[in-house]
């Protein structure tokens, strides 16, 4: 009897939120608007499996869209780290 490694793509999980990295200019514009520094970002590793797919570098913001029942959408940043 053999087992099948079924391999799932997170990415495309119904339930995982959108990650999409901020361009230097979008970075710096949402820096400016919440008065912050990158470092005061909440971080995220980049082995996480929700940028797996994304070309990260540390040092990176990513935006995170996710669904609410409630708001309708809200938005979080994360700062990218290394492992």
């Amino acid at each position: 009897m053999s087992i099948e490694k079924k391999v799932v793509k997170i990415s495309n999980h119904t339930y995982q939120p959108k990650h999409e990295i901020l361009s230097k200019i979008q970075a710096e514009e949402i820096l400016k608007k919440y008065n912050t520094k990158p470092s005061q970002l909440p971080y995220i590793m980049m082995d996480d499996k929700g940028i797996e797919e994304l070309d990260v570098r540390p040092g990176d913001i990513i935006k995170i869209t996710r669904r609410s029942a409630t708001a309708g959408e809200s938005v979080y940043y994360r700062y990218v780290v290394e492992s």
